[in-house]
């Protein structure tokens, strides 16, 4: 008698939420090109001002805007799933002896992100 082989093809697609939770993870690659870019950068910095100028001037081109806005689509994506997911992962937050409700836990966690995206894009400018 053969043994039972459960079907793993297509797994993530049989359910809605497994369908969630592979986008999720699969934006966290758009969060990694993003960071292997960054570090590019730095390495070119390093290399001197004709380098740094070469970099900058390939993120001008209009492959790297169009990479770079399916990347921000990525990392909103991302932002929005993992702030969703924060109040179920972390331990109960109690204030006042009451637990903080999720949707709190959630919007806290947005209002950090549009912060300190408003902090980074004022010293920027």
């Amino acid at each position: 008698m053969k043994p039972y082989v459960r079907p793993m093809r297509g797994w993530w697609n049989r359910d809605p939420y497994f369908r969630a939770y592979m986008v999720r993870e699969a934006t966290a690659l758009g969060v990694l090109v993003y960071a292997a870019i960054l570090a590019w950068g730095l390495v070119r910095l390093a290399q001197g001002e004709a380098a740094w100028n070469g970099f900058v001037a390939a993120l001008r081109s209009p492959i790297a805007l169009l990479l770079h806005l399916l990347l921000l689509a990525c990392f909103v994506v991302h932002a929005k799933t993992w702030f969703e997911i924060m109040p179920k992962t972390m331990p109960p937050l109690l204030a006042g002896g009451r637990r903080v409700a999720a949707a709190a836990i959630t919007r806290a966690g947005f209002a950090a992100a549009l912060l300190a995206t408003a902090v980074v894009l004022a010293l920027a400018w």
